[in-house]
């Protein structure tokens, strides 16, 4: 369970240029998204992979994540200095050749209203179920206008979604009701439990209907809690029985060792990423 999760040092709303200088020159800060189907604006930060400005004719695909205060900046992040290492990872995994170039677009969440819109019905007790349009804002608003800015593909087989925790849950989420726009989706530690495991009923009822089932990384530290462990293995075998094969369109991943934290989920980084974005050819 994660609801503690949605503190973090807040941005004021500002300008969509950059501010301030992001940890690295690669980084692109955007502040206050002036989104028209939520309350609050969303800050983004933008990851271009290395010889991003030295080919100006390539376009990359691209990885819409939550929680984006968390993935680069030790300034902002929840835990105090530590990060996804999104950056780093991903360097390093596009520079081994493990992982395709891409974009990487980090949506910061919304302070007090992160449990609304990361989740897809209300729960009893936390309340909740603003997913769909938090889905609107993404699919509507936010995608198109990264596309105007930066050499992305658009294609549904380019274009993935994820996070952790409810940030893994909006995302599949949204990854099976927009099936046409994501083909890749990444759920680490994703929060199976809310609302009495609703997803899995969710997850029962559109799988039938979809015509292209997404790419999926699922993974759970076996230090997270019994219930977190048996949630993920559920939903792993829920998948499967609703169309998904182990070892090609789905990998799901019990990590030795693995918490409920910012550190841990930096190490699933790079083979997530060379799951769902394996270097052409492969």
């Amino acid at each position: 369970m994660d609801l503690e999760r949605q503190g973090g040092p807040e941005t004021p709303p500002g300008s969509m240029a950059t501010q301030r200088a992001t940890p690295h020159p690669r980084l692109r800060l955007h502040r206050a998204f002036p989104c028209h189907h939520l309350p609050t604006p969303h800050d983004l930060i933008v990851y271009l992979p290395p010889g991003y400005d030295q080919q100006p004719e390539r376009a990359y695909p691209v990885l819409y994540l939550q929680d984006g205060q968390n993935l680069f900046d030790c300034l902002t992040s929840f835990a105090p200095s530590r990060t996804w290492e999104l950056r780093e990872q991903a360097d390093a995994a596009i520079l081994a050749g493990e992982v395709e170039p891409l974009v990487i677009v980090g949506i910061y969440h919304a302070g007090e209203r992160r449990i609304a819109e990361y989740t897809f019905e209300p729960d009893g007790q936390f309340g909740g179920g603003e997913a769909e349009k938090y889905g609107l804002m993404l699919t509507l608003e936010l995608m198109p206008w990264i596309a105007a800015r930066y050499r992305v593909r658009r294609e549904r087989g380019d274009t993935g979604i994820g996070g952790s925790s409810l940030g893994g849950l909006v995302s599949l989420y949204l990854g099976l009701r927009h099936p046409h726009l994501f083909g890749k989706l990444a759920l680490l530690s994703p929060s199976v439990w809310w609302n009495h495991k609703g997803i899995l009923r969710f997850l029962n009822d559109s799988a039938p209907d979809l015509e292209q089932r997404p790419r999926i990384w699922l993974d759970v530290g076996d230090r997270e809690g019994r219930r977190t462990l048996e949630d993920a293995q559920l939903l792993n075998q829920r998948l499967q029985q609703n169309g998904w094969l182990s070892g090609e369109d789905l990998h799901f991943e019990e990590i030795c060792g693995g918490n409920h934290d910012e550190a841990s989920w930096a190490r699933r980084v790079r083979p997530m990423l060379g799951f769902l974005f394996p270097p052409s050819g492969r």
